[in-house]
């Protein structure tokens, strides 16, 4: 194989944990604020939908930034780019948490968002440098997982630090956190890829590499498969905030519990989605993951439409979380089956569906005021129904034909 001996030696226990901390700690800054998002409106005096625009700026922020720093780093190696992106992190997290204004705050947070995903998708690359066969295929599975449950784990740690500081204090405790990462950085992140294994096509070897990719109907269906149940779960991050907060009164600290059964449930049917998707059918856990969605979304509309009570919002919430960690390892392989080759390059594709598309449904909720349930059931039905149609239409038809 092409891996390098120092590439094999820094694949070890202390190199695998800052990867996994590299590809978690973006996703865990963009929602950490989310208990005090309701306090953080009243601050800065301002309505629902700018303060959720914040949430949607670093979405975007995280999507454009997979696509920007995969091919770079596969141009000028793994290092130099993490160790910049974990830097402008830290300094966007104090912008943050000094802005004086809601589109000051927007701006920083969309700058955060850019930085952070260097860490996301140089984990990716890095592990396609050391890891190979079935290591690598474990590998990207645990980063899908992972990278999902930081979303739904943030809230969970800002309900705790919400008991203790404001959402300034928070945005500072992810500067902390930025040059926490860089210290580790620097200490244990040794550039994976060797400067004969990079590439040197340029702007147009990538624009081609993607036209590659996306004229796969597999690949395309994959991506828009994970686009769209994630665009359900940042939906709801971005909506349950309001909704069980200041429509059925939990306080910071019980919605932080609440989304803690949401985390375990997410890492549980995750890792459940693994195993099926290895030794039964990625088509058929790819069935039930999108199917459990669009039952935890239809739990929403209900209530929406019939005002039920709360146990069917946290439940509803709970298996739509369940759903989607279910379907990730799924779409993550079935994504990456054609082109081992462009495994970066393909997984920054991936990645920028992911928070692009919640990063466009976020701000959708708020549109009928904070406390309204029905955008929310709205919006996640109609994202799991497209799921549904990409499912048909792109990922069955392209099985069918190679069956043949």
């Amino acid at each position: 194989m092409q891996h390098s001996l120092k590439s094999k030696k820094t694949a070890g226990v202390a190199f695998s944990t800052l990867l996994m901390l590299l590809t978690i700690f973006g996703p865990v800054s963009m929602d950490l604020y989310l208990p005090v998002l309701p306090a953080l409106t009243e601050d800065m005096h301002t309505t629902t939908s700018s303060a959720q625009f914040t949430l949607t700026a670093c979405l975007i922020g995280l999507a454009l930034g997979q696509i920007i720093t995969g091919p770079l780093s596969d141009r000028y190696g793994r290092r130099m780019p993490v160790l910049i992106g974990v830097v402008a992190y830290s300094a966007a997290s104090l912008l943050c948490a000094f802005s004086p204004n809601i589109i000051t705050l927007v701006i920083a947070r969309l700058v955060q968002g850019l930085a952070g995903a260097a860490g996301i998708v140089i984990a990716q690359a890095a592990g396609r440098d050391v890891y190979e066969g079935g290591a690598l295929i474990r590998y990207y599975g645990r980063l899908t997982v992972l990278g999902g449950l930081a979303a739904v784990v943030g809230p969970v740690i800002g309900g705790q630090l919400a008991r203790i500081t404001d959402w300034h204090g928070i945005f500072i405790f992810l500067s902390i956190v930025g040059v926490v990462m860089l210290a580790a950085t620097l200490l244990i992140f040794g550039e994976t890829l060797p400067v004969g294994r990079r590439t040197d096509g340029g702007m147009a070897q990538i624009g081609k590499d993607f036209r590659t990719l996306l004229s796969n109907r597999l690949f395309t269906g994959s991506v828009l498969i994970a686009g769209l149940t994630y665009a359900a779960l940042f939906a709801y991050l971005s909506g349950a905030t309001y909704i069980l907060q200041e429509t059925f009164g939990l306080s910071p600290q019980a919605y932080s519990i609440a989304f803690g059964t949401n985390s375990a449930g997410f890492m549980v049917f995750g890792y459940l989605g693994g195993v099926a998707a290895e030794h039964w059918s990625e088509q058929g856990s790819l069935t039930v993951g999108i199917a459990m969605t669009a039952i935890g979304s239809l739990g929403l509309l209900f209530t929406g439409l019939f005002s039920l009570p709360l146990p069917v919002v946290i439940a509803s919430l709970f298996t739509l979380a369940s759903g989607v960690a279910f379907a990730a390892p799924a779409t993550t392989s079935l994504s990456m089956a054609d082109y081992p080759d462009l495994a970066g390059t393909a997984s920054s594709i991936l990645g920028c569906a992911r928070f692009g598309f919640g990063g466009f449904a976020a701000p959708l909720v708020g549109l009928g005021g904070s406390q309204a349930v029905l955008p929310l059931g709205i919006v996640t039905v109609g994202a799991t129904a497209l799921a549904f149609l990409a499912q048909i239409m792109l990922v069955q038809r392209a099985g069918r034909e190679r069956s043949l």
